[in-house]
């Protein structure tokens, strides 16, 4: 018999612009997008640790993250360390 010890799932998500709205308007709406994903981790009870957030030129933003993978225990995947 097997059982998952520690499983976490590592992502790079890009969180891109629509081309239908003006810069201003798409920008404002990438951010609320992010903290929305966010908070939607933290609310589920997702334990996660982001990597990297970086702002590119056209205001989109780029997030490496490693997160539990379903409910599974996550052991040491998210220490600081890498």
């Amino acid at each position: 018999m097997k059982r998952v010890k520690a499983a976490c799932i590592s992502q790079t998500l890009h969180f891109m612009l629509k081309e239908d709205l003006e810069q201003e308007a798409a920008v404002k709406l990438v951010k609320d997008e992010v903290e929305n994903y966010k908070k939607g981790l933290d609310r589920k009870g997702t334990q996660y640790r982001i990597v990297e957030e970086t702002e590119q030129p056209d205001g989109s933003v780029v997030i490496k993250i490693i997160k539990q993978y379903n409910q599974s225990p996550v052991g040491s995947y998210l220490n600081s360390a890498e």
